[in-house]
């Protein structure tokens, strides 16, 4: 279910938020052995804010919007009750136990029951959900694929149906990949949509944002995460709380700009078809729908390693902050991106923050022309678990030029392929204009329709 039938359920007595989360702690248990979705499922902590939630339905006086409705929370935004240790064995087990991130005490306040925190990379590195500390996390179609990264535990538990929403981070498609891989909706907020604790990310690319199986209950999500408190002095300017409103206006007269595959990439040829017919599901919606080879301030974005310069320098200042006995803890992944990082003269990361500021300003200037830009979410399927293929290892380039410009952009389910795994549909639209995302992404999940739950750990053999 999702959570505004939750919701509606615990109105009319049909369900009670105790019953439900009993449902959910049972399902999370069941799946972790060959899925691994969960670093930490709070058992206790849940029970009591269900019971809490239920008094409180029960007296007709619901908290707010997500009052008993179930929220896993990744392994790098701070949840009280629970060690946030960013899936690596060099924080200790009672890392942040006591401190809530912004977003996390949002939900909160709105009633929202905190369960569990999912599996990540380590620091979120790569696009690829294994750690030093968790191992593997898998993809619930396919236990012997990835789940993608780095919120691969959460895209893994929503696909199968545990819990109706998820909190991730995207700094570079963190988001969007796992529920590309995953079959569910990711949302990457514009930068700073979403308040974030003091000195998250002084790269300024990584966001936090809604993950669910449905754009409504993203939506609603996202209307808690807005407000929540916050004094951070790079938040986005004020905008209206509900993005609910407005998400059935759909697209007809929206000008979208539709390119295969960016001139990034070569994409799979089942992608190709899937996001081609998606695409035209919009020109029936009554959108204009221009193919656009490539955006022209794009050109050379995967030559100037613009983000791959700035994520390797920003995991060599985590490697340094570690005391040097630490350093065989880390996965030998990041080590080796660090070690890179380290060779690298300060004209590499000044010409890479030179590239990022023209390619804003040139992605902006596109936007003047259109409304939203369709993409593939990614462009093959995600790879065999463990590891990460050797031409994984860049800048993933259909999602993380989205985190240079700070634009909006979501990943949403539009087929599945001859092997059934799902295929993602990126949607893109001008910062600030999250709203225009949602609304797109609503309008086309109406049409395509209900996307299903991925097969129960029960239903799949490991290694079936």
């Amino acid at each position: 279910m999702t959570a505004a039938e939750l919701v509606a359920a615990y109105s009319t007595g049909g369900l009670s938020p105790l019953e439900v989360l009993q449902a959910v702690l049972d399902h999370a248990h069941a799946s972790q052995p060959d899925v691994n979705a969960f670093r930490e499922i709070d058992v206790d902590g849940s029970l009591a804010a269900a019971t809490a939630s239920e008094r409180r339905w029960r007296a007709g006086a619901p908290r707010g919007p997500l009052d008993g409705v179930p929220v896993s929370v990744k392994d790098m935004i701070a949840t009280r009750g629970m060690a946030t240790r960013f899936g690596s064995r060099t924080l200790p087990a009672n890392h942040l136990i006591d401190v809530d991130a912004p977003a996390v005490a949002a939900l909160r306040e709105a009633g929202a029951i905190i369960f569990g925190k999912t599996t990540t990379s380590e620091f979120g590195h790569k696009i690829v959900t294994d750690s030093p500390l968790t191992g593997c996390t898998r993809n619930p179609w396919d236990r012997t694929l990835t789940s993608g990264g780095s919120s691969g535990g959460a895209g893994a538990a929503l696909a199968l149906g545990i819990g109706p929403l998820a909190l991730g981070t995207d700094g570079g498609g963190s988001i969007r990949i796992p529920a590309c891989w995953n079959g569910v909706f990711g949302f990457k907020p514009s930068f700073k949509r979403v308040p974030t604790a003091a000195g998250d990310d002084p790269t300024r690319l990584s966001n936090i944002g809604p993950m669910s199986r449905s754009v409504d209950d993203a939506a609603l999500m996202l209307q808690v995460l807005c407000g929540a408190r916050h004094d951070d002095w790079e938040i986005a300017p004020h905008a209206p709380l509900h993005w609910r409103d407005g998400l059935q206006d759909g697209v007809q007269g929206l000008r979208i700009a539709f390119s295969p595959d960016l001139g990034l990439t070569k994409v799979d040829d089942e992608i190709a078809s899937s996001v081609a017919a998606a695409a035209s599901v919009f020109e029936d919606l009554g959108a204009h729908v221009d193919i656009v080879d490539r955006p022209p301030p794009l050109h050379g974005y995967m030559s100037s390693r613009m983000h791959s310069i700035q994520w390797m320098c920003r995991v060599s200042h985590t490697v340094r902050a570690a005391a040097p006995h630490q350093r065989s803890e880390f996965d030998p992944d990041l080590l080796e991106l660090a070690d890179i990082a380290h060779c690298l003269p300060a004209s590499a990361l000044t010409d890479a923050l030179q590239a990022r500021h023209e390619l804003a300003w040139g992605m902006h200037r596109f936007f003047h022309r259109y409304d939203l830009l369709l993409t593939p979410a990614f462009h093959r399927h995600p790879p065999p678990v463990p590891g990460l293929p050797a031409d994984l290892r860049c800048a993933p380039p259909l999602t993380s030029w989205c985190n240079q410009t700070m634009q909006p952009a979501a990943s949403i389910p539009c087929g599945r392929s001859a092997k059934g795994l799902p295929i993602g549909l990126q949607v893109v639209a001008q910062r600030y204009r999250d709203d225009l995302v949602l609304r797109a992404c609503h309008a086309y999940e109406e049409a395509r329709g209900r996307f299903p739950c991925a097969p129960l750990a029960s239903a799949q053999r490991l290694g079936a």
